[in-house]
């Protein structure tokens, strides 16, 4: 300990405002030393105590799950329950289940993931994904793997994407949806305004035989189903939204075809054919009707027409990409690689779309990525939920080779970006910028955030009531 001391004497002349500044520090170290001389000859508690205020990295290989809690936001655009994982270090890892879908889906996972470790994210993944589906059933374990990702992240000091392997790109490109408008001239104005002068440089619109619902002569059997919400028939056959696109029998007369392919028309010329225009929301009718729409717009240079037919139809989306020239592209509800590779293998479609949020987390939408990339296949990602699903989906289209463009869906949301702190502004001029900060490179704003909190839903509120393992999850003999 004297040596230790000798070390920090003070010098007998105090020359200039350098030394000044030198002896100010020897005196602040004696000031502490001197309160831990009753430790003199214990070098590990004299450290301990020297560094008491010394900020330190989390232990990764000690890190625990503690708790799991969900609060339900709306408008964001859409109903989006955030997940919050806690831990023994007091890191905190935010994900978020698909929107649309319950937070039981998440809930229900809490008991598998307690008393974990978070930076084990793919053997906690293999565990817990028996217990997602495809669609929206997806959401809990894909929510949890996003904020195993952020604990690991913020637990190693490292942005997600490194974790991945490292980045292809520094800034992420967007597309931005926009709702369909019955008028084209009003909509491609819509486009350019609330779009292109913001600098978006990737556009995706939805038309479909919506817009035809109340025009005579332009649909076949469509007037036995309600289109959408405007329309007032009081009989139908059964439940249009949930009947598949091959059972409706509702076709496209010659006229409608016309009235359609004018209308993409007018977008194209509001927009002009420098900007990527995609497609989505087409309708539900068979095969045969997506062929002959996707031959009348073709002219128009749309970059990829989405879901005309249900994703899992892998005979007719073959059937649908042979005859057009139109490129394809379908994913956002499928759960896990093995479906992808169905597709890909199959050559059925020309681009594939996953939602992170449903495809099985970050890990396994590079995975889907890359397994596309040596087959020769773009990835486009699709997106429609809060900034922290968003980030999520950034960091792995960072890492992903083919990756061509995310979609963002809160683009007219106001304070959209202010529901969370950290890596900002999310989007500059239509991109948004990799984070290089820890985890997912933001936390949530929980002032911000409280807004959006869905009605009569509680904050974070405690779940112990999915504390406890009810059933045996080995799922084979």
């Amino acid at each position: 300990m004297k040596k230790l001391l000798d070390r920090f004497k003070l010098p007998s002349t105090h020359a200039n405002s350098e030394n000044n500044r030198r002896d100010f520090l020897r005196k602040g170290v004696l000031g502490g030393l001197s309160l831990g001389l009753m430790l003199d000859g214990k070098p590990e508690q004299e450290m301990e105590f020297i560094t008491q205020k010394v900020k330190r990295d989390s232990k990764p290989s000690e890190l625990k799950i503690t708790d799991l809690r969900i609060a339900h936001l709306q408008g964001v655009p859409f109903r989006s329950p955030i997940i919050r994982i806690d831990t023994n270090q007091g890191l905190v890892g935010w994900g978020e289940v698909r929107d649309g879908a319950s937070p039981n889906y998440a809930l229900m996972l809490k008991s598998r993931l307690l008393g974990q470790n978070p930076c084990n994210v793919e053997k906690i993944f293999k565990e817990i994904k028996q217990f997602g589906g495809h669609g929206r059933a997806a959401g809990g374990v894909c929510g949890v793997e996003m904020a195993l990702w952020d604990l690991a992240g913020k637990a190693y000091n490292v942005p997600v994407y490194q974790m991945l392997g490292g980045k292809y790109r520094d800034e992420v490109r967007l597309y931005a949806d926009t709702p369909e408008i019955s008028d084209p001239s009003t909509f491609a104005k819509k486009l350019k305004e609330t779009r292109l002068d913001k600098g978006y440089t990737f556009l995706k619109m939805d038309f479909g035989i919506g817009l035809l619902a109340d025009k005579p002569g332009m649909l076949i059997g469509a007037n036995v189903w309600k289109l959408n919400q405007r329309d007032n028939k009081t009989k139908t056959v059964g439940n249009y939204g949930l009947t598949k696109h091959p059972f409706t029998r509702i076709q496209i007369t010659d006229k409608g075809l016309d009235y359609i392919a004018e209308y993409v028309s007018k977008i194209r010329e509001g927009v002009g054919y420098n900007i990527p225009v995609s497609a989505d929301h087409f309708g539900h009718f068979d095969v045969n009707t997506a062929i002959r729409l996707g031959k009348a717009v073709e002219k128009y240079q749309l970059a990829w027409l989405e879901d005309l037919v249900p994703w899992f139809y892998t005979d007719q989306w073959k059937q649908i990409s042979d005859a057009i020239d139109t490129p394809t592209l379908t994913g956002e509800d499928i759960f896990l690689k093995e479906e992808f590779i169905k597709l890909i293998d199959a050559k059925a479609v020309d681009l594939i779309h996953p939602d992170l949020a449903s495809s099985g987390g970050i890990l396994e939408t590079k995975k889907i990525g890359d397994y596309a990339e040596e087959h020769g296949i773009p990835m486009a990602m699709h997106f429609a939920g809060s900034p922290i699903s968003f980030m999520a989906n950034v960091h792995c289209a960072a890492a992903t080779e083919n990756f061509v463009a995310l979609e963002h869906h809160g683009v007219d949301v106001p304070g959209w970006e202010d529901i969370v702190t950290g890596n900002k502004p999310l989007v500059v001029n239509g991109f948004a910028p990799v984070p290089n900060k820890p985890g997912l490179g933001v936390e949530l704003n929980e002032e911000v955030a409280k807004k959006f909190l869905m009605k009569d839903q509680k904050w974070f509120a405690p779940t112990d009531e999915w504390n406890t393992k009810d059933s045996w999850d080995r799922d084979w003999s």
